[in-house]
């Protein structure tokens, strides 16, 4: 019964192309959220955990930026042993808004 206790739900994913503009730049226009986007697209994908990443926030606020990431199609998660890893959905994002991430992702905009 306790090993049952400990299986996390799968996260869901919401899918590029059924996300609205506004949806995915609302996402993006938190600072936070696009620390998460830019470290994701300079990483190997599935190669980080969620804990891994150098923002000023909690586990519950982590969490509930990871879940604006997903609603908005850009991140998939999937669970590897103990860890939740991530990958940045940029082939399905890019094909649904072209040149949206290259945009964002510069290091001179917004700053």
């Amino acid at each position: 019964m306790a090993a049952a206790a400990s299986h996390r739900a799968a996260p869901e994913h919401t899918h590029p192309d059924d996300v609205p503009v506004l949806t995915a730049l609302a996402a993006l226009a938190d600072p936070v959220r696009l620390t998460l986007v830019r470290e994701l697209a300079d990483s190997e994908e599935w190669s980080r955990a969620c804990g891994s990443f150098d923002v000023p926030v909690g586990k519950a606020a982590l969490s509930h930026h990871f879940a604006v990431l997903r609603a908005a199609g850009l991140v998939e998660q999937r669970d590897q042993g103990p860890k939740r890893v991530n990958r940045l959905r940029r082939p399905e994002f890019d094909a649904r808004f072209p040149g949206l991430l290259d945009l964002v992702l510069r290091r001179d905009v917004g700053e």
